[in-house]
């Protein structure tokens, strides 16, 4: 099949969001200028940039069809938490993306543990074994009307968290100990159990570490 996005697919699910299989959850820890905190998964997260290291994310408007507390906090205060989704933490994300009102602690919602940032005063998930402390850069509003307008939110990371038990003796992370969390559209998850090595062809010039 093709279609054009504007007209329709005519499946009785739409497929774009299972074609950028998979991706990484950006579950996000914020705090507001009042001191409330937020978390929230968003299944639109990436890194964009190695050097410096640089992340982002993507928020369709909320149900009320304002801005999403995430972006609102992130844009107020000037700084946000990426905290690793993994096969553990599944229920526990999945309640922090309730949609519930500004004032509600998603932490308490969730049932995890915050545990003090470095270089702000945004918690972490203590459960959570990787963290990434990012530094508010910028606001990209995509165009779209009504919940379709979305937020891509920019943030330079300036400290990084790993919890030493993740750390094989070679210096590589455990994935398949970790179990990170992915999105596969729809409803659908995946959990990256194994992983394989395929070393580019010689001769390579390149920086793959």
């Amino acid at each position: 099949m093709q279609y054009i996005p504007q007209d329709g697919h005519g499946l009785r699910y739409d497929p774009f969001k299972s074609l950028t299989v998979p991706r990484p959850i950006g579950w996000i820890s914020t705090r507001s200028r009042d001191g409330v905190d937020n978390l929230a998964p968003f299944s639109h997260w990436q890194n964009v940039s190695g050097r410096p290291p640089t992340v982002m994310f993507a928020a369709t408007q909320a149900l009320d069809g304002g801005r999403k507390d995430s972006v609102r906090n992130i844009e107020d205060t000037g700084w946000f938490v990426w905290n690793m989704a993994t096969w553990e933490l599944r229920e526990a994300v999945n309640r922090s993306g309730l949609p519930v009102p500004p004032g509600v602690d998603e932490f308490a919602l969730a049932g995890v543990t915050k545990v003090p940032s470095v270089e702000s005063d945004v918690p972490r998930v203590a459960e959570a074994p990787c963290h990434l402390e990012c530094r508010y850069l910028q606001t990209v509003r995509l165009p779209g009307t009504g919940r379709d307008a979305v937020d891509m939110v920019i943030g330079q990371v300036v400290r990084v968290h790993i919890d030493d038990q993740v750390i094989l003796p070679e210096g590589k992370l455990d994935i398949p100990l970790i179990k990170p969390l992915a999105r596969m559209g729809y409803y659908d998850y995946a959990v990256v159990e194994s992983v394989f090595e395929m070393k580019p062809p010689d001769p390579y010039v390149g920086d793959v570490l």
